[in-house]
């Protein structure tokens, strides 16, 4: 790593110490970053997972305040997407917490 200089200030190369805390802050950031990816994944999983449920929920109730039709298929879904969107961001079932250690489980392990 290149050492940063002022001009018409000479400065010392960086000495094994600083190169070596650079690279733990930049693994440490890497970690982080990944991390981060994985809270996301691990929480969109459960949303796809309780959208799959309600789906199966809501085909079992029948038309309700719907009125049948294609178009009431349509609402259906998008209500079923949106219910488990929102409750994945309040916490959903537990199932991303799960999921997120064995995504950074398996991270770990490569």
């Amino acid at each position: 790593m290149a050492a940063l200089s002022t001009p018409g200030v000479a400065t010392p190369p960086l000495g094994a110490a600083a190169n070596s805390a650079l690279a733990a802050t930049a693994k440490a950031a890497a970690k982080g970053k990944l991390a981060e990816k994985a809270k996301t994944a691990a929480k969109d999983f459960e949303a796809v997972f309780l959208n799959t449920m309600f789906q199966q929920m809501f085909s079992s109730i029948g038309q309700g305040a719907f009125g049948g039709g294609p178009a009431a298929n349509v609402w259906r879904s998008l209500l079923t997407d949106e219910y488990a969107k929102s409750f994945a961001r309040q916490g959903g079932i537990g199932l991303a917490d799960h999921v997120e250690r064995a995504l950074l489980a398996q991270q770990e392990i490569r």
